[in-house]
């Protein structure tokens, strides 16, 4: 009986192994849609201040849909500039 393995337990969770970069590849051309017809509205009016706000705006969210792992990386950064361990 020793020599026999038992079957290893199967998972319970929800898998997400492939979550983020499915919303990666899903929300991020459409992110660019938006941004870019934003940014053309702002230009055609000619509203040059809130263009630089919006672009600046863009580029924050953009990291966060680009930059793999990001999220993680922050949330661990604060955590340990908490003292959380």
């Amino acid at each position: 009986m020793e020599g026999l393995a038992s079957p290893s337990p199967t998972p319970t969770g929800v898998d997400t192994q492939g979550l983020a970069t499915f919303l990666r590849n899903f929300f991020g051309p459409l992110f660019l849609v938006v941004v870019s017809v934003v940014a053309i509205f702002f230009l055609f009016t000619r509203e040059i201040t809130r263009f630089v706000q919006f672009i600046i705006l863009a580029i924050g969210i953009g990291i966060i849909f680009y930059v793999p792992n990001i999220i993680e990386v922050t949330a661990r950064a604060i955590a340990g500039a908490l003292g959380i361990r």
